[in-house]
């Protein structure tokens, strides 16, 4: 038996849900005789191939155990940099750093050698944020699977803690931090919720239907709580060019860009004074028109144009 052939065929298992003996017999370049004998070996080492209903086929299912898994050059990498990068969720830095070593153990040389170019060249700016408890984040993922109601403690630096109860929809992680999108079923209103201030309370509570997210897209809810409401100064200005050539200019948590027509958008922006306003408004490098913001905002813009016109004499 052609060890090759039989990680071609564990490859092409793991990389579509369902064959058939015919398609996989083609691929091989065997016969469906074939694959069936490389099919009962690969059981023999504890991969879980399933025969599929309906037809002669086969689907690599969950085992009771972990089996190795192949993956290519670009899956290993990202895995490597991704199991690096863990640091935001408590008490998993140790178990990433165990499967890394496994992991390094078995790359290549020419892809060790690229994960560690990037890992030394790469500096990683403001730390993580507050770690969040794995179990905390499993238990908030179940309820919005479920869509069941959740209720939990929930310390506010400005209230203190208070029981809140609500209808799970969204885990994003933004920036430093992750956050709970739900329907406050108190202030019938959705809500974003910090993680790493919330602890469930168990059980889980009555089935709820589900609700379209708030502005159509959680991560986007989210973004634009971040990057206006909770800010002591925001504003909204009119960019003179279309909202698809600016993504790139806008970063997560700076602002939300609403697309206006082909050649304008909307720039919702927060800030903590009016002069750090004018220096996200400005830094995206576009002529715009103030729509609305504080009366500082305007004594801010004249006293940078001033500024730069002076720097010209």
């Amino acid at each position: 038996m052609s060890s090759a052939r039989l990680l071609k065929l564990l490859s092409l298992l793991q990389t579509h849900r369902d064959w058939s003996g015919a398609d996989l017999a083609d691929r091989l370049a065997v016969t469906t005789r074939t694959v069936r004998r490389d099919v009962d070996r690969l059981r023999d080492l504890g991969y879980p191939v399933h025969a599929t209903q309906g037809a002669a086929g086969y689907r690599l299912g969950a085992g009771a155990s972990l089996p190795p898994l192949l993956l290519d050059d670009d899956e290993a990498i990202a895995v490597a940099v991704s199991l690096r990068t863990a640091t935001s969720v408590a008490g998993i830095e140790e178990t990433a750093l165990r499967a890394l070593a496994k992991l390094e153990q078995v790359l290549p040389s020419r892809l060790r050698h690229r994960v560690n170019t990037l890992q030394t060249a790469t500096v990683r700016v403001g730390g993580s944020g507050p770690p969040v408890s794995p179990d905390t984040l499993m238990a908030i993922a179940d309820a919005c699977r479920r869509r069941e109601r959740l209720r939990f403690d929930y310390t506010s630096p400005r209230t203190g803690v208070s029981v809140r109860t609500a209808e799970p929809h969204s885990l994003v992680n933004f920036g430093r931090h992750w956050y709970l999108v739900a329907w406050d079923t108190e202030r019938e209103d959705w809500r974003t919720f910090r993680v790493d201030r919330l602890v469930p309370r168990t059980p889980t509570g009555p089935r709820f239907p589900p609700r379209e997210p708030p502005e159509g897209d959680a991560a986007t809810y989210v973004s634009h709580q971040l990057s206006s409401k909770t800010w002591g100064y925001q504003a909204t200005v009119l960019l003179h060019e279309s909202a698809e050539a600016l993504v790139e200019r806008v970063w997560p948590g700076m602002g939300v860009v609403e697309a206006v027509d082909a050649r304008t958008c909307l720039f919702r922006v927060g800030a903590e004074t009016p002069a750090d306003l004018v220096w996200m408004i400005t830094s995206v490098n576009v002529g715009f028109t103030l729509v609305s913001g504080p009366p500082e905002l305007a004594a801010a813009l004249r006293a940078q144009a001033e500024r730069c016109l002076g720097a010209l004499k």
